[in-house]
Parts: C-alpha cells; sequence; structure tokens
C-alpha cells in the first residue's frame, strides 16, 4: 500500500474563520465524499488535520553556530499551507481522481507521495 500527503495551500488564511456555517458544510461534505471515494479503491485517510495560522509558525534553519530559529513560515509566499491528510491507495490515478472532489473546497490540492521506507 502506498502513502501519500495531500497539502492544501491557501492564499487567505483568515477565510476560514469568515465562512458561513454552509461554506464550513460544504467543506466537510467534499472530505466525506472524499474519505468514501477513496474507501471504494481500498485507500484510507490515516491522518490529517488544519493548521494553525502560519503567524504562529517558527522556522529553525541550520547555521554555523546552531540553529536559526525566526518567526514564521519557512517560504515566504501568498500561499500557507492550512491543512493536510495523510492516505493510503495502491493506485495513484484512483487518488488523483478521488481527490478531484476536495476541490470543491479547497482550491489547491497537492498530492505528493511519501518516500517508502
Amino acid at each position: 500500500m502506498s502513502e501519500y500527503v495531500l497539502l492544501f495551500p491557501a492564499d487567505d488564511e483568515a477565510a476560514w474563520q469568515r465562512g458561513t456555517d454552509a461554506d464550513h458544510q460544504a467543506t466537510y461534505d467534499a472530505d466525506a465524499e472524499f474519505a468514501r471515494l477513496l474507501r471504494t479503491h481500498g485507500g484510507a485517510i490515516t491522518g490529517g488535520a488544519a493548521l494553525r495560522p502560519s503567524s504562529e509558525t517558527r522556522t529553525l534553519r541550520s547555521g554555523p553556530e546552531g540553529p536559526l530559529i525566526t518567526d514564521g513560515p519557512y517560504a515566504e509566499t501568498a500561499e500557507q499551507m492550512s491543512g493536510f491528510y495523510l492516505v493510503t491507495c495502491d493506485d495513484h490515478d484512483a487518488l488523483v481522481e478521488a481527490a478531484q472532489v476536495l476541490t470543491r473546497a479547497h482550491p489547491v490540492v497537492e498530492i505528493r507521495p511519501v518516500e517508502a521506507d
């Protein structure tokens, strides 16, 4: 069984807080539909979470005198990660097909294979 991480970048980290109950329900519905489709291909969601705002991030970078610790995300970009799923699935194409329903609620979905042991 192959493992993947699905990353959800967002260009507006505060959008969830401004969203209505209907907006939130649409996200939950898309996520539930994804889980159902994934199961039909023998896959499963094994972990995941929404992420706190990037303003709460601390980044550690190696340096000659030890780690350099800075506030904020690693990459200074307009988009920041808003959440992730860790999933298993034997069929990469089926995973990509199932993940298409997530774009109803998440503007961008990045699917990245996890390095096998």
